[in-house]
């Protein structure tokens, strides 16, 4: 053997061996050989039997030292995300080349004591990480996956152009060597087929001439353009599988050797130079389009992650500073000029401003926010200079934790997906089954019929139209769906939402604003309005209720201990010494083991609830709220799409019932707790109802998670963003129909990608087989398949004329038509 048994480059003289599972192994440095043996001694030596794709050759620089930097939290805090748990990064993995790679570092990893979730996507290249940092630091995790022989890089913007644009340029540079290389070819075979088809006869020193610069033109073509088809099938080979390329490479490498050989053996016989060139031109080009739709994907994240400024203005003792991004802490105050992005998360101290939220919501028009209020990185100050006084940096932005969301679902494949790579390799191992019985069959009917016959069987039997289908459809659907304000975080989530006939909506901060205001205060027991006011302020600073925040400006000095929240019922803490409890009444009468609960007061429109220690009830405050602009249309729409909604709430009954008249929703449930919630949902899913839930508190965490789709609201908890497939960014309740529409779209086209690719694969392997597909026919409809899946799929793209997201009104006949 004269390659390296780890990275497949020649072993230019090198004696060096590792020991791999008892035996040894060739190797061209002493980089390759420490690889091999970690590999081997951790026990995933089946790592070279599975890769399908060569790995990488560790690079000189791969030092403990390059990674030391990372070690350092302030350093590391820029690229991951923190929470009292657990840190989480996604890293770009330079030379990722195949599943088995990703199998091995997924491995690797997951024997490092702290690690608690991995997930590495081969297709685009990047690796998502939890850990516990008390355990293990970045430094770690990425000194770790370098001795692999890879090189982890933070998703940073210079590190993911870098990228694109190398791999951009080298596909390119393929494309145009096949292209120009197929021109050439063809004009030689088209004066060669006219003489043929005139039933003439062309002078053979002339032919032998055509034949000659054929083969100078295809020669490159065929190993430089189609190198990487060449190598992805040599190394499924080498790891005893059959990858997407092995029949191809055969069909090339007949072709190609077949042609050569008949040039200069003299005796006549067909050449196949034009098939070849044709066939690697528009493989070539399916798999440049494929990489452009992953890369415009990917991109929709990239830019979100490049919206922050590096430079802010900080308001300090001398006036206004420029200082980095990087140097403000919580609770400083900047200014943001007109025209500028603001650089953190933060609370307005200005009158008002109004900012344009279209890169993270969709919004076409900029939104007004007043004084108090929360104003997000990322988005555009469009009025003059306004003062923010800065509450989230970095990582715990709300850009930063969406952006994390997205990376986090371009890490899976969907089980549609999955299934379909599943049966394409299975597929695979029939197709050279079938090539094999055709060319033994015309070699016993006519033998001059079995080359072009078994040929065009391997060519035009290649699965990569089927393998595309479901991927291509995802990524035009998540294009789509981001444009609306839509954040797909579970792909999953898509084909579940297409079947979704019963919706169960949360009420407050879900159909109403969540911008509860107290419009009332009894106190029960001789204790001050504004003393009831205080202590519920002091109880409700913890919770993330949306209710919580109504009580925000009664908050004044004071401290609370031993503060508890209990979803779904209220929150407990004691002040100076004494036990209080304020939520629903049946959890504040259980601190003064009162069975007998209060009665709410009388004709109340919005949400009630109570204050009390361990001797009383104190207080009733009622809570209001707004219904959302788009909610009563919304719900009307999902129910000319056959899907019934139902409203699930903690709340009273009387402001259930109240926002449920409002909205038109027949059914609705109040005073359920997050278990009865869950309980509800789970009978609905016995019943044979496919159910989507959403909802925005911390209390529909569970619920979320039981759901067959889950939809987390935009400004919700972040553990309700953490149970849901899709996060509805803009808020707008309006959206939630088109994305059932797009779902069910994205379904049929997928469906429908790849009943065509089934019914071309195997209804062209009899034609074939049977010598009416010659073999450049092969090449053009195997590439074409590929194009027209491609091109099926380009429909889900939104149009780069519409603005999607604002509230929009979509008809009903429109929509019935849709859904036909």
């Amino acid at each position: 053997m004269n390659v390296c048994f780890h990275c497949g480059e020649p072993l230019r003289g090198s004696t060096l061996v590792a020991r791999v599972e008892q035996r040894d192994e060739p190797v061209c440095c002493s980089g390759c050989q420490a690889v091999a043996e970690l590999i081997a001694g951790t026990g995933l030596g089946d790592f070279y039997r599975y890769r399908d794709g060569s790995s990488v050759r560790p690079r000189e620089d791969n030092q403990d030292d390059k990674w030391r930097v990372y070690a350092d939290p302030q350093f590391a805090a820029q690229f991951t995300r923190t929470t009292t748990e657990q840190t989480s990064v996604t890293l770009l993995i330079e030379g990722l080349r195949c599943s088995a790679c990703s199998w091995l570092i997924d491995q690797v990893l997951r024997r490092h004591a702290g690690v608690r979730d991995v997930s590495v996507n081969a297709a685009t290249g990047r690796a998502s990480i939890v850990w516990d940092d008390a355990k293990l630091n970045l430094a770690d995790i990425m000194r770790t996956i370098a001795q692999l022989g890879y090189v982890p890089h933070p998703v940073t913007d210079e590190t993911v152009t870098r990228a694109l644009r190398e791999e951009r340029r080298d596909s390119l540079k393929r494309l145009a060597v096949a292209g120009f290389g197929m021109m050439q070819v063809m004009m030689f075979a088209v004066a060669v087929y006219s003489a043929e088809l005139a039933n003439e006869i062309m002078e053979p020193g002339l032919l032998n001439y055509f034949r000659i610069v054929s083969l100078l033109v295809a020669t490159p073509v065929m190993f430089y353009a189609g190198a990487p088809i060449l190598l992805s099938a040599w190394n499924s080979l080498r790891s005893r599988s059959i990858g997407m390329d092995v029949p191809v490479s055969i069909a090339l490498l007949l072709a190609y050797g077949a042609s050569v050989w008949n040039t200069f053996n003299g005796a006549g016989g067909e050449v196949y130079f034009d098939s070849v060139t044709m066939f690697i031109f528009f493989l070539t080009l399916g798999r440049f389009a494929q990489m452009s739709v992953r890369q415009h994907t990917a991109g929709v994240t990239d830019a979100l992650a490049r919206q922050l400024p590096s430079i802010a203005h900080r308001v300090g003792e001398h006036g206004v500073e420029d200082v980095p991004v990087t140097s403000l802490r919580v609770g400083d105050v900047i200014q943001v000029r007109r025209g500028e992005v603001l650089p953190a998360d933060g609370q307005l101290l200005d009158t008002q401003a109004h900012i344009d939220e279209a890169m993270l919501t969709g919004e076409s028009l900029p939104v007004c926010r007043r004084v108090g209020e929360r104003v997000v990185a990322g988005t555009l100050n469009v009025d003059g200079p306004v003062s923010i006084e800065v509450t989230a940096l970095g990582a715990d932005t709300a850009l930063s934790h969406i952006v994390s969301l997205m990376q986090r679902a371009q890490t899976y494949k969907p089980a549609l997906a999955r299934n379909a790579d599943s049966a394409a390799a299975r597929f695979l191992g029939y197709v050279l089954i079938g090539a094999g019985l055709t060319c033994a069959a015309w070699l016993a009917i006519d033998p001059s019929q079995a080359f072009a016959a078994t040929l065009a069987v391997l060519v035009v039997a290649c699965p990569c139209a089927f393998a595309i289908a479901m991927p291509a459809a995802l990524a035009s659907a998540t294009a789509s769906l981001g444009r609306q304000g839509i954040l797909l975080t579970d792909p999953d989530a898509l084909e579940s939402l297409a079947k979704v006939d019963h919706i169960v909506f949360d009420k407050t901060g879900t159909l109403t604003r969540g911008e509860l205001r107290i419009s009332k205060c009894i106190s029960l027991a001789g204790v001050t309005e504004p003393q009831c006011l205080q202590i519920a302020a002091l109880l409700e600073q913890a919770s993330e209720h949306p209710l919580a925040r109504a009580f925000a400006p009664y908050l004044d000095k004071g401290a609370v201990a031993d503060l508890q929240t209990v979803a779904g019922r209220g929150v407990e803490g004691r002040i100076d010494g004494r036990l209080y409890r304020i939520g629903t009444p049946d959890f504040v009468a259980e601190l003064r083991q009162d069975k007998h609960r209060s009665a709410p007061p009388a004709e109340s429109l919005g949400s009630v609830i109570m204050l009390g220690d361990e001797q009383r009830a104190l207080a009733w405050f009622e809570l209001t709220d707004s219904l959302r602009p788009a909610a009563a249309i919304a719900v009307s729409l999902l129910r000319s799409l056959h899907i019934e909604s139902q409203i699930l709430s903690g709340d009273g009954h009387q402001a259930v019932q109240t926002v449920a008249q409002q909205c038109g929703i027949k059914e609705h449930f109040a005073r359920h707790s997050a278990q009865q919630k869950l309980t509800h949902v789970l009978d609905l899913q016995k019943r044979g109802k496919r159910v989507a839930v959403i909802g925005d508190g911390v209390n529909d965490a569970p619920v979320l998670g039981a759901a067959d789709v889950s939809i987390a609201m935009g400004r919700g908890a972040a553990l309700a963003h953490a149970s849901a497939g899709l996060v509805l960014v803009s808020d707008n309740l309006a959206a939630l129909p088109e994305a059932v529409l797009l779902a069910r779209r994205t379904l049929r086209v997928a469906k429908q990608n790849l009943l065509w690719a089934a019914i071309y694969n195997l209804g062209s392997i009899p034609l074939a087989a049977l010598g009416f597909i010659p073999p450049w026919l092969a090449a053009l409809g195997m590439s074409l398949s590929s194009v027209a899946v491609m091109l099926n799929s380009t429909r889900l793209l939104p149009r780069a004329t519409r603005r999607t997201a604002a509230p929009t009104v979509i008809p009903t006949a429109h929509l019935q038509e849709t859904t036909a």
